[in-house]
């Protein structure tokens, strides 16, 4: 969001008041609390007629800063907040003198300035990451909008941002400006379904801004030098975390946030879906799975689509009885062969749903200000929206998952979670517009906590598509609605790069894209990049993904790269390990595993797969595929042929192919 119009001029209708000074400060056990008038001080009438802001400096963990930024603090606090943790035994210190305030956490520090104006610098192992300066800290009054708090915080020269979620534009954030706000805008717009306000730098530091609403970004876009974010209301609040390697800012971070749980074994085989709005029953489902067998191509999980359900009931957890007749029977029968079984949901109640009315009587849906059911056309007609913030409704919603779990589905895809109005009424009387982003964390936290209370830890796993901060703890997640297009394929590819760099330790994409039928040379490279990743389904809108729907080379191409995940499955677990105790994700940009090899810095259409191999996928019909390979002797996975690096190659490939090179001095299979 933009107060200024150029560099010198403020926009019109806007208001600033800027943090001119710290005229004091004081310490309130371990916190630093200065006080920053908008104007210096020089006379006693100076004081009279300002706002005064209130910055206060703590540290909640070694190496991490969290800097509160309040106007008037007599408001309500209605929340919801992101659930963090703390180090109760660490204790930062505090040192004030004449000229200068200091809070020290570790090797990372803060040093406000009493002298110069408001100038701020953060420190990290005795260089300095990045600053406040003059006009950067502010409470804002936009006429049209409401008040603000905004926040500066300098780029030095080539300082590279990174994150802030599942974000499917340029990998490298710098000019962009970033709303965090979740939206079903599938994979080809500024939108993104997985909004983190987190993000890092190649400068050895991390931002995480702590308000759950709209937070708006300005990188480099608005100074060319800082990035900007705001929050509206009184109060800001984020935490500078230090590393200085990036995987170390992670599992800070993570530290802070949450880590993902570790999934179950049988999650990371291959998941095939019926589709979106085929046509399918018991019938082509069995069709499916054994052509699957008879193929020799392993499955590990079989996924229901929406139709499970009967149109315009959604959500009724009940199996359409015209197209699925014996439900039990047919789960029963899939389970004999070793399938585990999913089945979409998502948290709206359709009005037709005889559900609709058990959830109005218990209140258990968000309301409007009058009192009514929040309803809304969009997506199943009447449509209602589960309150997760009323335990009874929680208790209600996933008292029906439990039924169908009985019934022997082991797994949800938890889709939506993203169209969720800012002026709802909830159950905990909450800030609504706070609530949009935060409503997919309660969301996918009810699910997931009911399949680790019936299925046990290490055995509950959801196909999430919306999350915010905290969301990682709740895995896995996918990239959402692509096109079937090359271009899709590489935009689905940055999305999931951004989001590993917010602590999403598991992420999986629809193999051969969502919207559209794939050409048999997109499938076909799809196929080796889907199951390159940590999780692989074949999912699709309107046509299905079986692989022999394409041609029967690509199930040739889906048994040879689905036989290579599984021979480089013990591998995979062991990074999925690290994941879930470091926070440090399975698919890992160039730039977390070689921060130092400037030339990783921009790279988006390659990975490192876990810590020691480099995927390439080829996003070309031809097979042509040009990639970096950093310094040493790397080794070709599939043919054992040793590679020289420190330089760019150029390669084609066919579809039984594709760059896969092994880390010097490491064996993976």
């Amino acid at each position: 969001m933009k107060f200024t119009n150029g560099y010198w001029q403020i926009r019109d209708g806007v208001e600033p008041h800027f943090a001119g000074s710290a005229i004091e400060a004081e310490q309130q056990g371990d916190e630093l609390v200065v006080y920053a008038p908008e104007r210096q001080i020089r006379y006693r009438w100076d004081t009279l007629n300002m706002p005064l802001l209130t910055v206060r400096y703590s540290s909640p963990m070694r190496n991490v800063i969290k800097v509160r930024i309040s106007h008037f603090e007599g408001g309500p606090d209605k929340g919801p907040h992101f659930p963090l943790e703390s180090d109760s035994k660490f204790k930062p210190s505090v040192r004030i003198t004449k000229e200068k305030s200091v809070l020290e956490s570790g090797d990372l520090s803060v040093l406000v300035d009493h002298d110069s104006g408001w100038t701020n610098r953060f420190t990290g192992g005795g260089k300095m990451l990045t600053k406040n300066q003059y006009k950067s800290t502010a409470y804002m009054i936009d006429r049209g909008k409401g008040s603000f708090i905004k926040e500066e915080l300098s780029l030095s020269v080539g300082e590279l941002v990174y994150g802030l979620g599942e974000r499917f534009g340029p990998f490298v954030k710098n000019g962009q400006i970033v709303d965090i706000w979740n939206a079903d805008g599938g994979t080809a717009s500024e939108q993104a379904y997985k909004n983190i306000p987190f993000y890092m730098t190649n400068r050895g530091y991390g931002v995480f801004i702590n308000d759950s609403g709209l937070v708006s970004l300005e990188i480099g876009s608005e100074k060319t030098s800082r990035v900007q974010f705001c929050a509206s209301g009184e109060v800001l609040e984020y935490f500078i975390i230090y590393g200085p390697e990036p995987k170390a800012i992670l599992e800070r971070y993570t530290a802070l946030t949450g880590r993902p749980a570790l999934p179950p074994k049988w999650s990371f085989g291959l998941w095939l879906s019926t589709s979106f709005t085929t046509s399918y029953d018991e019938k082509t489902v069995m069709s499916f799975i054994n052509g699957m067998e008879e193929r020799k191509i392993p499955l590990s999980v079989f996924h229901f689509d929406c139709f499970w359900m009967k149109g315009f009931n959604w959500c009724d957890f009940i199996w359409d009885k015209e197209t699925f007749p014996d439900p039990k029977g047919m789960l029963s029968r899939i389970k004999t062969k070793g399938i585990k079984i999913c089945v979409w949901i998502n948290p709206y109640i359709a009005q037709r749903s005889p559900l609709f009315a058990e959830g109005k009587k218990g209140g258990y849906f968000l309301k409007r200000a009058d009192g009514a059911v929040y309803q809304t056309d969009q997506w199943q007609a009447g449509m209602a929206i589960v309150d997760f913030t009323n335990p009874a409704a929680v208790k209600w919603y996933t008292g029906h998952l439990e039924k169908l779990m009985k019934m022997g589905v082991d797994c949800f895809k938890t889709d939506f979670g993203e169209r969720i109005p800012a002026d709802a009424v909830y159950f905990d009387s909450g800030d609504s517009e706070r609530h949009h982003n935060f409503y997919t964390f309660l969301y996918n936290k009810a699910v997931f906590e009911l399949l680790e209370k019936k299925r046990g830890k290490g055995e509950a796993c959801l196909f999430a598509r919306s999350a915010t901060t905290g969301g990682q703890r709740f895995p896995v997640h996918w990239g959402g609605d692509c096109e079937s297009t090359f271009e899709a394929m590489a935009e689905t590819l940055r999305g999931g790069l951004s989001l590993g760099l917010c602590g999403f330790g598991f992420w999986s994409h629809d193999i051969g894209g969502f919207e559209g039928t794939p050409n048999a040379a997109l499938f076909k490279r799809w196929l080796a990049f889907g199951l390159l990743s940590s999780h692989s389904r074949l999912h699709g809108s309107t046509s299905y993904r079986v692989p022999w729907s394409v041609d029967e080379e690509s199930a040739e191409v889906c048994r040879f790269f689905t036989d290579l995940k599984a021979r480089l499955l013990p591998y995979i677990l062991k990074a999925a390990q690290e994941a879930s105790k470091k926070g440090i994700p399975v698919l890992r940009a160039m730039f977390l595993e070689f921060p130092d090899d400037q030339s990783c810095a921009y790279l988006d259409r390659q990975y490192m797969l876990g810590p020691d191999l480099l995927v390439a996928p080829v996003f070309s019909e031809d097979g042509e595929v040009s990639y970096y390979l950093p310094e040493g002797e790397w080794k070709q996975l599939l043919t054992g042929e040793t590679v020289q690096g420190g330089r760019w190659i150029s390669e084609k490939h066919g579809y039984l192919s594709m760059p896969l090179l092994v880390r010097p001095g490491k064996e993976l299979i």
